[in-house]
């Protein structure tokens, strides 16, 4: 449940940014009447994610044996790449989120208008929509259905709620500081699911486990109790890993750790409400 609140938390408070931006801006230049357009392609957008996400899930449910495994570190490694690049990418650019939107919408109202913002609404929440949909698909393989759907639901709830305070009183949030935790926390789940993406592939014997296991605490904290089951799903935890499982996740962490410490990231600002011209 926590890790479908964080990933549900993270892309919703990020979509819910940018179409606050988009009304921000229409605040401004005093075209209330264009505000249809934007929440036309979020809605949209919300409805088309949902049916991305019944596919990726019936998909799965007609594999068994070998191949579901197979899709299952598919998944899981295609998470992890996704939402690296989502990391990468709000550490080196979300500096300039606020502004790049903020043209954008100003360049949309003066070319096709209402079209344009409503491509503007509609492709910033479907990517973000599409993005959850995979995050939520992997979390499911570690956790049961209701907890990948109340942490998701609950996440989204708070991010919406998160993101009409912002633009709708003087309240004020430092993206520096709340893209700094979540990337270290999200940085963690990746790993994890690049390491239970590579011990799916063991078993269907695409990659030699070299040794398996490497070591076995399952007889301390087993991975199959409530504690180990919660370790799994937000940190990937295996109480008795094959050798190249640990490998994959130890690279992993090193390696990003490495580039997002020794890259400086552009300055993130904090987001305050979009006032209305006097």
């Amino acid at each position: 449940m926590i890790a479908s609140f964080l990933l549900s938390l993270r892309e919703g408070l990020e979509a819910a940014l940018i179409v606050g931006i988009i009304l921000g801006v229409l605040l401004k230049l005093n075209r209330p009447e264009m505000k249809k357009s934007v929440w036309l392609g979020v809605w949209v957008a919300v409805a088309l994610s949902l049916v991305a996400a019944l596919i990726l899930n019936l998909l799965g449910l007609k594999f068994e044996g070998r191949g579901e495994a197979i899709f299952e570190g598919v998944v899981m490694l295609l998470a992890a790449g996704v939402l690296t690049w989502m990391i990468f990418w709000m550490h080196n650019t979300a500096g300039n989120l606020k502004q790049e939107i903020e043209l954008k919408t100003r360049s949309a109202v003066r070319g096709n208008g209402e079209r344009a913002l409503f491509g503007l609404a509609f492709l910033a929440v479907f990517r973000e929509g599409i993005e959850l949909a995979l995050f939520l698909l992997a979390v499911q393989q570690t956790a049961t259905p209701v907890a990948v759907l109340s942490g998701a639901l609950l996440g989204l709830a708070t991010a919406v709620v998160l993101g009409w305070l912002l633009f709708t009183s003087t309240m004020k949030l430092s993206l520096r500081g709340f893209f700094r935790v979540t990337n270290v926390l999200l940085i963690i789940f990746a790993a994890g699911l690049v390491a239970y993406g590579v011990h799916e592939f063991n078993e269907a014997g695409l990659i030699p486990a070299i040794i398996d296991p490497l070591w076995d605490i399952n007889p301390i904290l087993s991975d199959k109790s409530e504690i180990g089951l919660l370790l799994k799903a937000l940190f990937g935890y295996n109480g008795n890993p094959t050798l190249t499982e640990v490998l994959a996740y130890v690279t992993y962490l090193v390696g990003i750790i490495t580039y997002t410490f020794t890259r400086r990231p552009v300055g993130l600002e904090t987001l305050k409400t979009a006032q209305p011209a006097q």
